[in-house]
């Protein structure tokens, strides 16, 4: 290829101005812009030919349209509309008008190019506008997952921003018992708190089940501070709404939509987060996190430790129950889908390991039992038996009636590794 023949016959073509030139050959000689790169050829060309240099004006352009010479305008417009938002990264994308992609083909028809030779005028806009607004914003271009994404509509004369989600990452302890993880409906009215034109007797006219939540206790709170338009609760599974969660907490992810604000003082959230929920629910270990956190709490294999209080239907000696105990050491378990979930769940066996157990009693009828088990195992349902859907449970094997009175769950933590891990989290 000779550089100067592209030049030629792109300028016999008619006005075509430095950037679009320069375009046609962006892979040679590397640190030039394309405007650069396109003005040298043409001096190059002036020379070779023994003629007046004369610079092509930008607008005159009939590839691109002029759009060359609006690399600072477009750039100007993006800072403004992101002038009160907080972020660190960005990237830029842009729809060129149908005109603009068919004249950018003509054009290399004509200089005998392939279609994709070069650099594509959108490529270069996005670059372009791009470096400009990293000056102007002090920030930097991220082609993952930016906090701001901007799009220009070259046919539209638009500008469109999406501020991405930011993430808070930390564990909490439900401190009381009848807390659901998230907002729980009402069942009968769908969440409306009526029942046609009268106020729903089920939930009171409320529209939920319960008063409070986790999430009503520590998103709200997230949403405020980072100045977002809503907040989402991602949990690494939930307790039974009469189940406590205490000892280390479980981990959890607060994702706050179109925040403006990202870089926050997780010590203080955190502390405002528990005034807030004044006792019901506290959390600790807040901090900054990246998206990939939402799939790893969500997704990531953990194991869950127990604190059951049993109560028994007939009398249980202490060696009975340490005979059961040793048999349900390290057993694994087959759960039927238990009847208490199976309007919500697939009915499905499941096998489910239990990595230890001890218990205690406290009288003929009462015992304290401790469980360490793999992610998943039904606890009541270990006890009880649930009619026969667990095998084997404490109740089948003392062949005595058994039941949770009441539940805390003391752990939940990573089975390969902690949930915890420097790539999730950002400063």
């Amino acid at each position: 290829m000779n550089v100067l023949e592209v030049a030629a016959d792109a300028d016999a073509t008619g006005p075509v101005c430095d950037a679009c030139l320069g375009r046609l050959l962006a892979d040679r000689s590397f640190g030039l812009t394309n405007a650069e790169r396109g003005r040298s050829l043409r001096v190059s060309l002036a020379l070779e030919r023994d003629e007046e240099f004369e610079p092509t004006p930008t607008e005159s352009c009939w590839v691109c349209e002029g759009h060359c010479a609006d690399f600072d305008e477009w750039a100007s417009r993006a800072a403004e509309a992101v002038e009160d938002v907080e972020f660190a990264t960005y990237n830029v994308g842009t729809r060129p008008s149908p005109l603009v992609e068919e004249n950018e083909i003509l054009l290399r028809e004509e200089c005998g190019l392939d279609e994709d030779a070069g650099e594509l005028f959108k490529s270069e806009f996005n670059r372009e506008v791009g470096k400009r607004i990293g000056r102007k914003t002090d920030s930097e271009v991220s082609f993952e997952r930016p906090d701001i994404q901007f799009t220009i509509d070259l046919a539209e004369d638009d500008l469109t921003t999406k501020i991405n989600s930011t993430f808070v990452y930390g564990r909490y302890r439900k401190l009381e018992r009848d807390i659901p993880q998230t907002e729980w409906p009402c069942r009968e009215c769908h969440g409306s708190g009526r029942q046609g034109r009268e106020p729903c007797e089920y939930c009171d006219g409320t529209g939920y089940l319960y008063e409070d939540s986790v999430e009503e206790l520590t998103a709200p709170v997230v949403e405020d501070v980072m100045d977002g338009t809503e907040a989402i609760f991602h949990g690494a599974g939930r307790e039974d709404v009469d189940a406590r969660m205490l000892g280390t907490g479980r981990p959890f992810v607060i994702e706050v939509e179109e925040p403006r604000r990202r870089r926050v003082d997780t010590d203080r959230l955190e502390a405002d987060i528990n005034a807030f929920a004044e006792g019901r629910v506290e959390v600790e270990g807040l901090r900054l996190a990246t998206h990939e956190m939402v799939e790893r709490v969500k997704g990531h294999d953990a194991s869950k430790e127990y604190r059951a209080q049993v109560q028994f239907d007939d009398d249980v000696s202490e060696a009975e129950l340490q005979a059961a105990v040793e048999e349900l050491e390290g057993a694994t378990v087959e759960q039927y889908t238990p009847s208490r979930v199976d309007h919500r769940r697939a009915s499905m066996t499941r096998e489910r390991e239990v990595y230890s157990i001890e218990a205690e009693l406290e009288d003929e009828r009462h015992a304290v039992v401790d469980v360490h088990g793999e992610g998943g195992l039904y606890i009541k349902e270990l006890i009880s038996s649930d009619e026969g859907r667990t095998e084997p449970s404490l109740a089948g094997l003392l062949g005595v009636d058994a039941g949770v009175t009441a539940l805390d769950v003391l752990a939940v933590e990573g089975e390969a590794e902690p949930f915890e891990q420097a790539a999730y989290f950002r400063d």
